[in-house]
């Protein structure tokens, strides 16, 4: 069995709502297993995986690395996050939702992109009212009624559970995200690590399944 220890990243978007449970899986399945996570924008634990500063990450795909095994583990929802006093009125379009007051993850976060990539429109780029570090920031902005935001799927209980927002599904085609796990191809552990992604598949789905 897998054994020694394991250098695991994460993207920010993810590792609060999954991490701790793939911790505790991971333990039970592999007491010899000594789990080392780190927390960082995609861009920072693809350079760390290919200099071999880290085994695997836990990212959304693609990537587009030659060198990284690319692993699909599953899919979720982009939710819109409004102020409670929206809480009747009509789930806006993309389009709508780009001339609404945004509220979006700084730069080079990847969860940024895909939001911005939904709410662009050909007539003139989204308005973004703020940038924060943090969904956590972004929620409590909404609550304060400075805006609107998108968060993932997995993020839904945790950062709105004590705030005063709304919570909405989009409109089909709704947009959403693929989480995958990638690893160097050059790894001798590779086939070790397919377990792991289905481990960490398992973890995702049963948290999307309780997710409101």
């Amino acid at each position: 069995p897998l054994s020694g220890r394991l250098r695991i990243g994460v993207i920010p978007t993810v590792a609060p709502y999954l991490l701790p449970q793939v911790i505790k899986t991971l333990t039970r399945h592999y007491p010899g297993l000594e789990a080392r996570p780190r927390e960082a924008v995609t861009q920072k634990l693809i350079e760390d995986l290919l200099e071999a500063r880290l085994d695997m990450a836990i990212v959304a795909l693609p990537v587009s690395e030659p060198a990284l095994e690319e692993v699909p583990l599953f899919s979720e929802e982009f939710i819109l996050v409004r102020p409670m006093e929206d809480a009747g009125m009509p789930v806006p379009s993309a389009d709508k939702l780009g001339e609404m007051r945004l509220l979006l993850l700084e730069e080079g976060h990847c969860f940024r992109n895909q939001a911005l990539s939904f709410c662009s429109t050909t007539n003139a780029p989204p308005r973004v009212l703020m940038e924060g570090s943090s969904l956590s920031t972004l929620v409590q902005m909404v609550g304060a009624g400075i805006g609107v935001t998108l968060i993932p799927q997995m993020a839904v209980d945790m950062e709105t559970r004590q705030s005063t927002v709304s919570v909405f599904r989009l409109a089909e085609p709704r947009p959403s995200r693929t989480i995958g796990m990638v690893w160097r191809k050059s790894n001798p552990l590779s086939a070790q690590f397919t377990h792991i992604a289905e481990i960490v598949r398992e973890c995702g789905l049963r948290k999307l399944c309780l997710s409101p």
